[in-house]
Parts: structure tokens; sequence; C-alpha cells
């Protein structure tokens, strides 16, 4: 019973480990479309030099995004890595959980975040016509 609790875990830090992969390329996949959009929204009705300081602002607030999803993915791997190992499987399956939502609460927070960015993108370029 004892190798199976383990096997249990060892999956279960396999799975999440596979779910911080998948998330990361999925933010940056958001990231670059949503430049890709605004740089062509942007060609159409703004200058040059606003579409730069555009580029420029999403590039970093999205790099700024994938960054701290990552930070808090590895550290969240390797509490659950422990737990998984310390506890019993039906543990780290409830930690997998928690896991879980909190990845989803992180996500929302960049595409928020990011709708923001673009929201004051958008006022300036407003404010500059």
């Amino acid at each position: 019973m004892r190798g199976l609790g383990r096997q249990t875990a060892a999956a279960v830090v396999v799975v999440v480990v596979v779910a911080v992969l998948v998330e990361v390329v999925v933010v940056v996949v958001v990231g670059v479309v949503v430049v890709v959009i605004d740089v062509v929204a942007v060609v159409f009705f703004i200058s040059v030099e606003v579409v730069v300081v555009v580029v420029v602002v999403e590039v970093v607030a999205l790099t700024v995004s994938v960054a701290i999803v990552v930070a808090i993915e590895v550290a969240v791997v390797a509490v659950v890595a422990v737990v998984a190992v310390v506890a019993a499987a039906v543990a780290a399956v409830v930690v997998a959980a928690a896991v879980v939502a909190a990845v989803a609460a992180v996500i929302v927070a960049v595409v928020v975040g990011g709708g923001v960015v673009d929201a004051v993108v958008i006022k300036v370029v407003v404010l500059q016509k």
C-alpha cells in the first residue's frame, strides 16, 4: 500500500508539472496574440512612435506576468512534491486541487492585468488624437 501511495504522489507531481508547462505556453501565446492585435489596430490609427510605446508597454507587462506565473508555479510544484512524498495519496490529490484553483486565480489576475494595460493604452491613444 505504501508503494501505491508513492506512485500516486509521483503521478500527482507529474500532472502538476505538465499543467504548469501548459499554462505558461497558453499565457505566452495569448500575450503574443494580444501584442499582434494591438500592433495591427494601432498601425491603422496612429503614428509609429505610439505603436512602439504600445508594443514596449505590453511586452513588458506580459513578460512580468509570465515571470510571476512561472515563479508561483515553481514554488507550488516544490510544495506539492514535498507534500506528496510526506502525505498520503488523498492529501496529495487535495493539494493538487488547491494548486489548480490557485493557478486559475493567477491566470485570471494576469488576464485582468493585461486588460488594464490595454485600457490604459487605449485611453492614451484616444487622448493623443
